[in-house]
């Protein structure tokens, strides 16, 4: 039995209002219009489907769980952060709704190093890149 198209387009449609809906959400979070992170059922009442659909569908569609897609987001958003030398790193655990240590885990988890880490490494390639250009 052949599948009809018109899942396979609802399965992309779904994944692609997940997508829409986090990015959104996380804008909500790094702004302070949202102090609270979404689970995969928030994010399912606002697509009105149910939470083990959602979970399924977009594992389906990408081969990826809404999970991975989550936290690559955040990595992205956490490492754009960093970048701002001004903002303590506790600063950028609070306004991702972490507390210090966890928010280090996290990071730590997928970025292979700790958030200072990261920062020190960043602007010390900032500072080899200027010194190749002022050579």
């Amino acid at each position: 039995m052949k599948i009809p198209q018109k899942f396979f387009a609802r399965r992309h449609e779904i994944a692609a209002d997940y997508l829409k809906e986090l990015d959104k959400h996380l804008d909500d979070i790094v702004s302070g219009r949202a102090t609270e992170m979404f689970e995969v059922r928030d994010f399912a009442d606002l697509i009105h489907v149910h939470p083990t659909h959602l979970s399924n569908t977009i594992k389906a569609a990408t081969g990826h769980s809404p999970c991975f897609f989550f936290e690559e987001r955040l990595m992205e958003i956490s490492k754009a952060m960093l970048q701002n030398v001004s903002m303590p790193i506790a600063e950028i655990a609070r306004i991702l709704t972490y507390d210090p240590s966890n928010f280090t885990k996290f990071f730590k988890h997928f970025a292979g190093q700790t958030p200072k880490q990261y920062r020190e490494a960043y602007f010390r390639s900032l500072a080899t890149n200027q010194e190749i250009i002022t050579t």
